[in-house]
């Protein structure tokens, strides 16, 4: 009996490592072919790059607020250099995940903001400081005992109201302005947005890479059109040069505007929101555990490509869910490898290098671009919805949920006679949403909860 215990206590440990062992070996042999760069992983690759639409928040935000074909098509190319680098660093070294990193849409209506008022330069501030703020958080692991700041119901309330804040720019962009501007609601314009809008929705119902490239697809008979009705010209094109560099700091030196910049933080911690969503997404297909390692490390690669897009004329890096998603229809996910990922960030960086073609999306019409991003920012306010199903459902979370997005939708246009900070503030529907559905969160929600935990261990104490 003496010689049977020690068996029997090093057996469990012996299956663990012997399943472990196997399990490490059977993930190596299958994906070990994939690790090549084959025609197979080209592919792939090259579906990342027209999947991920890295193209369409920078065109999107340009457009609206109506930058000059330089600045445009620098953020543009900006944009995609970053992409690249930082897709290519996570791939390989952080977070180690088949992740295409992006320009996060809860900066867009920011960036909108920002630019129409004449202060870009204190919107790229904003996120130099807010990324090398959550960088120092990551690296020293504070970001962790942060993470009540990332509970379902508040990363729902945000992104829903995301979403209804770009329905405005959206729709400007799509009637052609508003009403009394030239061109407003004309035939031609409605015409092309209508057209567009309807092929990215039908693209929907399509399979393979008809769904997945539906922007895209968009995109090409939206311009056409225009070309044919005479509403896009590309000549200014042959002016720009096949390669250079994007400029340094194109809107300005650093300008701090504490007004500007506490919003731009909290779209910051919807950015993280989205990140930290999509890596647990991949590491779900992967079969994989998601470890805090992964965490820190892939935050800390975000925030550092975002602090460098900002000093180039970009802005924010994210996690697309785009790309994740295509994991579940290829075999990607199964294999587990990341070549196709690590060759989408190479050639992101190459578009990055080519001001020709960060100039000729930069000269998309507008039209197109409504009839393309309307759908888009339908689908945020459907994700911020479906977050929000996942939260426990009782009177006091519909009390917050309800409350938070009344106040997010409605309280900006009932102040909107305030100046000064309180302006800044007020005005903005994503600012006023987060701030109120952290603090009722806290008094309705948290508060009451901890009085009535710390009520039990007293009763139990006294027993």
């Amino acid at each position: 009996m003496a010689n049977e215990k020690p068996s029997t206590q090093t057996q469990p440990h012996g299956d663990a490592a012997t399943r472990k062992k196997t399990e490490t070996s059977v993930a190596e042999a299958g994906s070990s072919a994939e690790k090549k760069v084959t025609p197979k992983n080209a592919l792939l690759g090259l579906q990342h790059v027209l999947v991920s639409n890295v193209w369409l928040d920078p065109v999107f935000v340009a457009g609206a607020i109506g930058l000059p074909l330089a600045l445009s098509s620098n953020m543009v190319n900006a944009i995609f250099i970053v992409s690249g680098l930082v897709t290519l660093i996570q791939a390989t070294k952080l977070v180690r995940l088949p992740i295409v990193q992006g320009p996060s849409a809860a900066f867009d209506a920011l960036m909108i903001a920002a630019g129409t008022a004449g202060s870009l330069a204190a919107a790229g501030t904003s996120i130099f400081i807010s990324s090398l703020i959550f960088l120092v958080l990551c690296l020293t692991r504070v970001i962790e005992k942060l993470r009540f700041l990332f509970a379902p119901i508040v990363s729902g309330v945000i992104i829903f109201l995301v979403g209804v804040s770009l329905s405005g720019f959206t729709l400007s962009e799509f009637l052609g302005g508003a009403p009394g501007d030239k061109g407003f609601a004309d035939p031609k314009t409605l015409a092309v947005s209508i057209i567009t809008c309807v092929v990215v929705v039908l693209s929907q119902f399509g399979k393979g890479m008809v769904k997945a490239l539906s922007y895209l697809i968009a995109l090409v008979v939206g311009t056409a059109l225009s070309l044919a009705f005479g509403m896009a010209d590309f000549s200014a094109v042959a002016s720009k040069p096949w390669l250079g560099l994007p400029k340094f700091m194109p809107y300005g030196g650093f300008d701090f505007n504490a007004a500007i910049f506490v919003p731009f933080f909290i779209a910051y911690l919807v950015a993280i929101m989205e990140a930290l969503g999509v890596y647990q997404a991949a590491t779900e297909i992967q079969g994989t555990k998601f470890q805090d390692r992964q965490v820190r490390y892939g935050l800390a690669g975000e925030a550092a490509g975002s602090a460098i897009s900002s000093l180039i004329g970009g802005f924010t890096t994210t996690a697309y869910p785009q790309n994740v998603a295509l994991l579940k229809v290829t075999d990607e996910g199964k294999t587990r490898t990341r070549v196709p990922v690590i060759i989408a960030g190479v050639v992101f960086v190459v578009l990055g290098f080519i001001p020709k073609a960060g100039a000729v999306l930069s000269l998309i019409p507008s039209p197109v671009i409504g009839g393309i991003f309307l759908p888009a920012a339908a689908s945020l306010i459907s994700t911020g919805f479906n977050t929000l199903r996942k939260v426990e459902s009782d009177d006091r979370t519909q009390v917050v949920i309800g409350l938070s997005l009344l106040l997010g939708i409605a309280l900006p246009n009932a102040l909107s006679g305030l100046e000064g900070g309180a302006h800044v503030f007020f005005s903005n529907s994503i600012l006023v949403g987060a701030f109120s559905v952290v603090i009722l969160k806290a008094l309705i929600i948290d508060l009451p909860n901890f009085i009535a935990r710390h009520a039990d261990e007293r009763t139990k104490q006294a027993e």
